[in-house]
């Protein structure tokens, strides 16, 4: 192991970090590094930045969607501070107060106020919920409030759920489940749940905003940061699958490279199969894992939402993005189904056509559209489930990290925990360095 606590103090004194995975784990590590002055070379198997979170080309269109429909939370602090460095304060998004409509009439509108009051009237006013109902929701979001949204011991959100009326829970939380955790609510971490529920809606104003992209995925952060770290003389390789990484007391070889730091930003799922011949290396969890379905709808031009976004209850479609709102791609609706579940019995063809026929019987939409795209990521996110173990960003190893969603977080698979374990990384790194 001593080879191991030693790197050349020549190589610590003039640091460049070896990054392997251009999604925003790993461009998030960047930006901080290069902040700080500190070289990077960012290694990215695939030719769009972005990992899981990515612009897609369709041939019908002239600018790119993505490969899966992404909300943000104004409580996404370190996601939204990177997008702001790398954009030079020109936001790329909207930010909505936070606005729930679902197609029964259900409404959830908070008021311009103080967190949490601005939530609790929200509850108390909302539309389509009973009397009955809204004390209940109230009533919960109170009770753990007075607990700081802490469980001695965690459970499904099922359990958790177990005294609130069922009507509330297909109404309200489950559809905040499956956004949040994208995972059942009969396996879904409790824990994790309220700690989404903890910081956006219990804390600031803002932090309970809609935060909706105005630009693909790529564009929106991963490529502007590969941008920013190389005018600070960081370099970015695309299209490069690292095939050989080795450890020794200069630090490390990543494909014939040396360098003196390694933070692995790849997929949970990838983590082992790069580090196989690294013994030292604690291999990572077997994860269960969720998809995320996204239907692309193009319709005429003329034909949109009224509101940017919109949620179903009782189909296979859960919520409804109108894209010419947000990103000025008229017509096209983007539809997204969180988890697994019947629908992935259907082809891709039947599963268009069936959420069509529910977006023409509950938002009047056309019955028939002009073309259609499916995309599926099968391993979109983790199940979180309760308990979970999820691996530190220090690994045994002082000069290699990992960065990744699945990192320890008090958040499930979201953009926010990606950054956040990217940005912790790169400050391990920077503090480890010599004065």
């Amino acid at each position: 192991m001593d080879s191991l606590a030693h790197v050349d103090k020549k190589l610590m004194q003039t640091p460049h970090v070896a990054i392997i995975g251009g999604g925003y784990a790993g461009m998030a590590a960047a930006v901080t590094l290069a902040q700080h002055g500190v070289a990077v070379t960012v290694y990215e198997a695939g030719k769009a930045l972005g990992g899981r979170a990515r612009a897609v080309e369709i041939a019908q269109l002239s600018t790119p969607v993505d490969n899966g429909q992404h909300l943000l939370l104004g409580a996404y602090q370190t996601t939204l501070a990177l997008v702001n460095i790398v954009h030079d304060g020109n936001a790329p998004y909207l930010r909505l107060p936070l606005t729930l409509y679902t197609s029964n009439g259900a409404q959830l509108q908070a008021p311009a106020l103080p967190a949490p009051l601005n939530t609790l009237i929200a509850l108390l006013r909302a539309r389509g919920l009973s009397k009955t109902e809204r004390g209940y929701a109230i009533q919960f979001m109170l009770r753990h409030r007075l607990t700081q949204f802490r469980l001695q011991h965690d459970i499904s959100v099922a359990q958790l759920l177990g005294t609130q009326p069922s009507t509330l829970i297909t109404k309200l939380w489950e559809p905040l489940c499956l956004a949040a955790l994208n995972t059942p609510i009969e396996h879904a971490s409790a824990q994790v749940f309220l700690n989404v529920l903890r910081d956006s809606l219990t804390r600031h104003q803002q932090d309970s905003n809609l935060i909706m992209p105005i630009m693909d995925l790529s564009q929106f952060f991963p490529q502007m940061a590969a941008n920013y770290i190389q005018q600070r003389n960081g370099q970015l390789i695309t299209s490069h699958r690292v095939k050989q990484l080795n450890r020794g007391t200069q630090g490390w070889t990543v494909d014939g490279h040396h360098h003196s730091h390694v933070i692995c930003a790849v997929a949970a799922h990838q983590v082992n199969t790069l580090i196989a011949d690294l013994p030292h290396i604690q291999p990572v969890p077997d994860y269960q894992y969720e998809p995320i379905i996204t239907i692309y709808l193009q319709y005429a031009t003329d034909v949109r939402l009224t509101h940017a976004m919109i949620g179903l209850n009782h189909t296979i479609a859960q919520w409804v993005f109108d894209r010419g709102i947000s990103h000025q791609q008229h017509g096209l609706l983007a539809v997204v189904i969180s988890a697994s579940g019947a629908h992935e019995a259907l082809t891709h063809a039947q599963l268009a056509q069936q959420v069509t026929a529910e977006l023409h019987q509950h938002l009047s939409t056309p019955a028939q559209t002009i073309w259609q795209q499916v995309i599926a990521e099968k391993r979109a996110t983790f199940a979180c489930t309760p308990n979970l173990t999820r691996p530190a960003q220090a690994t045994n190893d002082p000069v290699f990290f990992l960065a990744g969603d699945y990192t320890a977080s008090d958040y499930p698979a979201t953009l926010e925990a990606a950054t956040q374990s990217g940005v912790k990384c790169a400050h391990l790194i920077i503090e480890s360095l010599p004065e």
